[in-house]
């Protein structure tokens, strides 16, 4: 499953950022990239996803991402990355998590496919600002 999940994430490259985007080549943010590769491999989305905004639940501090990865995904050890898991990343310490990425490359020159603010979908090293960063690491189904 894992390659499916990767090779799924890689064909999004390109794609534009756009804020609740989920379509391949028109436009997705980060959980809309999650969104359409699950949607590629699995056909239907587990749960539906109510609009949210930029600051999605940090005025609340409520862990909305972790916990539907907890309830969808299976938890693996942050340090035991597998091509095509899912990464949720604190964006700041004390902060909730809120940003999402496809494990690409694993090894010496790990990798992540993701989607962000002015450069939409792209895939960067995961460097140690990026991996320090990490809250949950998770397996698919």
């Amino acid at each position: 499953m894992t390659d499916r999940v990767l090779t799924a994430a890689r064909v999004w490259i390109g794609t534009p950022y756009r804020h609740q985007g989920q379509v391949r080549g028109v436009g997705c943010d980060c959980l809309g990239l999650v969104l359409g590769v699950w949607r590629e491999v699995y056909g239907t989305l587990p749960e539906a996803i109510p609009a949210y905004s930029p600051d999605w639940a940090e005025p609340q501090g409520i862990e909305v991402l972790l916990q539907a990865a907890f309830r969808h995904l299976t938890p693996k050890p942050v340090m035991k990355a597998s091509p095509g898991d899912l990464i949720v990343f604190r964006m700041r310490d004390g902060a909730i998590a809120k940003h999402l990425g496809l494990q690409g490359a694993v090894g010496d020159a790990p990798s992540f496919v993701h989607s962000y603010s002015g450069h939409g979908v792209v895939e960067n090293v995961l460097t140690r600002p990026w991996a320090r960063r990490i809250a949950a690491r998770f397996a698919f189904p």
